[in-house]
Formats: structure tokens, C-alpha cells, sequence
């Protein structure tokens, strides 16, 4: 994934647009806050399902994106593995920014 689809997710960070760990994400998911919905590549099988699950009950957008939980986390600046981003004019742009750039992740149907 490229520096600066990352560097915009910390922006939505610190702007308060994002719901970061598997729970709250999909506390975030039920109460129809989230938006769109990005994994790291190396999130646990586990955890990919308990999402996965989730998010398609909901028919939310959900993305296996290509970083480690450590890349992730840094560009976040806490410890992620999977995030919301919770604003629709933020997730659309996160869309476009991913779209831009095919190799960069797969979309739930893929996954």
C-alpha cells in the first residue's frame, strides 16, 4: 500500500473518523457508523471472520488491504489490525484513493 493512502488514513485518524481494533469496529458496523471497512493483510483468521461476518450482514464495503498490521499501526499510530473509517465523504475518498491503485487490496468478494 502506498505512503500516501496511509498517511491519509492517520489524517482520519487524528480527525477522529476512524474506529480502530475488532470490536469496536464491529460495534461500529451494527450501529451504522462505519462506512467502509479495511483489514491488514496479515490480520488473524479469527479475527478476518468474526469481521467478515459482521460486515456482511451489513453489506458494508470491506477490504483486505496490502500492509501489515505493523505498517498499519504505524501510519495509525496505535496498534491496528483492522479499522472503520466512519465518515462517507472519508471512506468514498479512501475508495477512490484504493481503486486508484488495484494491487494495493482485494474487496470482500475476493477475500
Amino acid at each position: 500500500m502506498n505512503g500516501n493512502t496511509l498517511g491519509f488514513l492517520g489524517l482520519l485518524r487524528r480527525a477522529g473518523k476512524i474506529t480502530i481494533g475488532c470490536d469496536p469496529v464491529c460495534d461500529s458496523v451494527s450501529q451504522g457508523k462505519a462506512q467502509l471497512v479495511l483489514m491488514a493483510e496479515d490480520i488473524s483468521s479469527n479475527t478476518k471472520k468474526t469481521v467478515l461476518k459482521r460486515t456482511k450482514a451489513y453489506s458494508l464495503h470491506t477490504y483486505l488491504i496490502k500492509c501489515s498490521k505493523e505498517e498499519l499501526s504505524h501510519a495509525l499510530g496505535k496498534q491496528a489490525a483492522v479499522i472503520s473509517v466512519d465518515d462517507e465523504k472519508a471512506a468514498l475518498s479512501v475508495e477512490k484513493k484504493l481503486a486508484d491503485d488495484k494491487e494495493e487490496c482485494h474487496y470482500d468478494d475476493k477475500i
